[in-house]
């Protein structure tokens, strides 16, 4: 089944431990074992999680002697931060638009009547 680049990435993204992975390779490459250590998981597992971003675009691997990198490839994250961006504006537009009425409820709502304690001052 063929998915859009797109979609590819949000669901590499759906996995906490992927997430994970993808900011320890913000320090730079890694292998394996080295991005297996913080986690409970086998070091098989762990390769999953890297073919899957792989598949996504998010990482590269490489050959470096006798060791295989993953490599960090972040312009799939700027994809998906542009498409996300669109609704930020509509958030933001529906946040002003509540602030609008919330300001607006506040300004028509009269002060409260006096109780017969402070009218017993008179």
């Amino acid at each position: 089944m063929a998915t859009d680049p797109l979609s590819a990435v949000f669901s590499a993204l759906a996995d906490p431990t992927r997430r994970q992975i993808l900011l320890r390779l913000m320090d730079g490459d890694a292998n394996v074992s080295a991005l297996a250590e913080p986690f409970a998981v086998s070091q098989p597992a762990i390769s999953k999680h890297l073919k899957v971003l792989e598949t996504a675009g998010l990482v590269s691997r490489s050959r470096v002697a006798t060791s295989r990198l993953s490599h960090l490839e972040a312009e799939p994250l700027r994809e998906a931060t542009v498409w996300m961006e669109k609704y930020r504006h509509f958030w933001n537009s529906s946040f002003d638009k509540l602030d609008a009425a919330l300001a607006a409820y506040q300004a028509d709502e009269t002060p409260a009547t006096e109780t017969t304690e402070d009218r017993s001052d008179d």
